[in-house]
C-alpha cells in the first residue's frame, strides 16, 4: 500500500512539473553494430564512415557483403574514412595515400534527424578502380530539405574478379562483388535512414563516370528494385558503349591470375601490383577493363537493356559533359582509334569526323570520337530505350569550362555539391534535387529558384537541356545522330 501511495505521488509531481525524458543527443545515433557520435556542420549533423558491412578481409575477400561487426562503446565518425584500396593515377593521390581494405563505409549529412525527408545517395566515381565517398558530407545539397548520403565499395580487382572458383564459391556466378557492396548499402539505407530524419520511401541514386554506370546497372539488377525510386547518371551509362563481357570471358582473365585460395593469402599491396598488368585484351583502352559490364549470372541474370524492361519505369536523368576525355591530340593512329570506339565502322565513322563542321566546344577528332563512343552515344541511346518503356527521362549536355574553356569529365560535380550558378541564372542544384524531392526536375524544393523548364526526352522527337556559361535553354534533336549511327548496340 505504501509503494502505491509514492508510485501516485511521484506521478502528481510530475505532472505539475511537467516531467520529460531527458532530451536526445542528436549527434548520438544507435545502428546496426553499435553507437555512432557525429558532428555539426553548418547547422547540419554529419555522420562520417559509418560501417555499413563486415571488412572483407581474409575468407570474405570476393565474397558477398556481411553485416558490420559490432564495436564497444561509442564510435567516433567525425573524420573522414579510409579509401577503398586503389593505385594513385595523379587526381586520387590522397586516396592512394589513404586506404585500407575495411573501406565499407558511408557518410550522411542531415538537416534533421526529425520528419522524413527524401534522401540522396551519391554513388562516386574512378573507373571503378579508384575514388571515394567525398563530396557529399561536404555538400550544401541538404538546404534543399534532403537527406545526403554517399556509399563506398570495393575496386579493381578487389571488386570486380571473375574466377571459376568464385563462382562456383558463388552458386554459379562472380564478379560483381562492389554492385553487391552497393546493393547492401542501399539496404542499409532502406533499414536506418529513418534515425537520421531520411525517407526510406523516397530516395534517389545517383553518381558521376564509373558511378553513374554502376547507378545505371542498379536500374537493372533484380536485387535492388525497391530500394530506390528515382535516378541521375552524370556521364556514364551501363557498359560506356563497350559489348557486354560474358561471365565465361571474365572467369577466363581472372583464372590468369592464379587459384583462389593463394590469391586470398596474398597482400593489398600484392593485389594492387597484380591489377596493374591486369586488362582485358578485347579493349582498345587498358583502363577500361573493370567499365566493361560483366554480365556475371547473379547481380545481373541477363543484359541490362532486357533487364530493365521487366521493372518498374523510375524517373531518370542522364547527361554527358559536349566533351568528356579523350587522346590529348590527333598525332596518334586514329584508324585505330575509330574502330575501337566504332566496332566494324571505324573507316566510315573517322571519315565522318573528318567532314564535321569545325565546333571549337567539341575539341580535335581523336577527342570528339571517344567522348561520343564512349558517352554521348551510349547515353542517348539507353535515353530511348528508357523511354521507349514508359519510363520519364530528363536529357542534358553541359559545357562550360574554367575560364571560358572547354568542359571536361567530372567539372560538373562541383557545380552540383556546391550550388554553383550556370547559365541563366539557374543551378544544377536545383534541378537534382526537384528531381529528388518531387520526382521531377522542375519541381520545388526548400531553395529551388524559378528556373527554364526542362521538357521529358521524346525518342521521336528528342530535346535535351543544354547547361552553358551563357544560357540554359532546351535543344532540340540529337546532335551526335550522325556519328552514333555507326556505333554498335551493346
Amino acid at each position: 500500500m505504501q509503494l502505491k501511495r509514492t508510485a501516485t505521488a511521484v506521478l502528481a509531481v510530475c505532472a505539475l512539473a511537467a516531467c520529460r525524458a531527458e532530451p536526445v543527443d542528436p549527434l548520438l545515433v544507435e545502428v546496426p553494430g553499435g553507437l555512432v557520435r557525429g558532428a555539426q556542420l553548418d547547422g547540419d549533423l554529419v555522420f562520417r564512415g559509418i560501417p555499413y558491412a563486415a571488412a572483407p578481409l581474409g575468407k570474405l575477400r570476393w565474397q558477398p557483403p556481411q553485416p558490420a561487426s559490432g564495436w564497444e562503446g561509442e564510435r567516433d565518425v567525425t573524420q573522414n574514412a579510409p579509401a577503398c584500396p586503389q593505385i594513385s593515377e595523379g587526381w586520387n593521390q590522397a586516396q592512394a595515400d589513404f586506404w585500407d581494405e575495411d573501406c565499407l563505409t558511408l557518410d550522411i549529412r542531415t538537416p534533421s534527424r526529425e520528419g522524413k525527408l527524401p534522401v540522396m545517395v551519391w554513388i562516386h566515381g574512378g573507373s571503378n578502380r579508384a575514388g571515394n565517398a567525398g563530396g557529399p558530407a561536404d555538400s550544401n545539397m541538404t538546404a534543399q530539405g534532403v537527406v545526403h548520403v554517399a556509399i563506398q565499395y570495393r575496386l579493381g580487382l578487389l571488386g570486380f574478379l571473375s574466377h571459376p572458383e568464385l563462382s562456383a564459391e558463388g552458386e554459379g556466378g562472380s564478379g560483381n562483388y562492389a554492385l553487391m557492396d552497393q546493393i547492401f548499402a542501399l539496404q542499409w539505407v532502406r533499414d536506418n535512414i529513418h534515425m537520421f530524419g531520411g525517407d526510406p520511401d523516397n530516395v534517389t541514386i545517383y553518381g558521376e563516370s564509373a558511378g553513374s554506370q554502376d547507378t545505371s546497372l542498379l536500374l537493372a539488377a533484380p536485387a535492388a528494385q525497391g530500394l530506390f525510386h528515382k535516378a541521375i547518371l552524370q556521364s556514364g551509362t551501363w557498359g560506356f558503349g563497350m559489348p557486354f563481357r560474358s561471365l565465361e570471358d571474365a572467369e577466363e582473365l581472372g583464372a590468369n591470375l592464379g587459384p583462389v585460395q593463394a590469391l586470398r593469402a596474398l597482400s593489398v599491396e600484392d593485389i594492387l601490383e597484380r591489377q596493374r598488368g591486369f586488362g582485358d585484351p578485347a579493349l582498345g583502352d587498358p583502363f577500361a577493363v573493370f567499365l566493361r559490364t560483366t554480365v556475371d549470372g547473379t547481380v545481373l541474370p541477363d543484359t541490362p537493356d532486357r533487364l530493365v524492361a521487366n521493372h518498374t519505369p523510375r524517373p531518370v536523368i542522364i547527361g554527358t559533359d559536349k566533351v568528356e576525355f579523350g587522346p590529348a591530340s590527333d598525332e596518334m593512329d586514329l584508324q585505330s582509334h575509330a574502330g575501337n570506339w566504332f566496332p566494324g565502322n571505324g573507316a566510315a565513322a573517322l571519315s565522318a569526323y573528318r567532314e564535321e563542321e569545325a565546333d571549337p566546344r567539341r575539341a580535335h577528332i581523336a577527342m570528339r570520337i571517344q567522348s561520343d563512343g564512349e558517352f554521348h552515344c551510349p547515353a542517348d541511346r539507353m535515353a530511348n530505350l528508357l523511354a521507349e518503356l514508359g519510363w520519364p527521362v530528363w536529357r542534358y549536355e553541359f559545357d562550360i569550362g574554367e575560364d571560358g574553356g572547354l568542359t571536361r569529365h567530372a567539372y560538373e560535380i562541383g557545380f552540383v555539391f556546391d550550388r554553383v550558378e550556370i547559365g541563366s541564372g539557374a543551378h544544377l542544384q536545383d534541378y537534382w534535387a526537384a528531381l529528388a524531392v518531387t520526382g521531377d526536375p522542375n519541381g520545388s524544393t526548400d531553395i529551388a529558384t524559378d528556373r527554364p523548364l526542362w521538357e521529358r526526352w521524346n525518342p521521336v522527337a528528342p530535346l535535351q537541356m543544354r547547361f552553358t556559361a551563357a544560357d540554359t535553354a532546351m535543344e532540340a534533336g540529337t546532335p551526335r545522330a550522325r556519328f552514333c549511327a555507326f556505333a554498335s548496340a551493346y
